[in-house]
């Protein structure tokens, strides 16, 4: 059975840190990409950072670059981002996601989906 499990939100003040966890079982990295996206209250789901292993590629959307850092550990099947600087507009609900093979980033291409942690950024 696939299952995607996050991890890791919280509160934060501006200009803070947190590190999402994304733990994944019943597939492998070498056959598919993990995704973040998140949702802000009354906005569309948008996609953050993904990482393909089998690609060797990994992909941030631009209002995050320089600022949060996608990684994988595959002895603990887990994928993290790292999120460095946070401003109030992170504030969202955060979800990991599955896709296969490669970075597509497209909410209609994910195929399996974790629960989502929030994230709360204070001003």
């Amino acid at each position: 059975e696939v299952q995607l499990v996050e991890s890791g939100g919280g509160l934060v003040q501006a200009g803070g840190s947190l590190r999402l966890s994304c733990a994944v079982s019943g597939f492998s990295f070498d056959e598919w990409a993990i995704a973040w996206f998140r949702q802000a209250p009354g906005k569309e789901r948008e996609g953050v950072s993904c990482i393909s292993v089998s690609r060797d590629s990994t992909y941030y959307t631009d209002s995050v670059k320089g600022r949060f850092t996608i990684s994988v550990d595959n002895a603990k099947s887990t994928v993290f981002l790292q999120m460095n600087s946070l401003k109030s507009e992170d504030t969202a609900v955060y979800y990991c996601a599955a896709e296969r093979i490669s970075c597509g980033m497209s909410y209609y291409g994910m195929e399996y989906w974790g629960t989502g942690t929030p994230v709360t950024v204070s001003a």
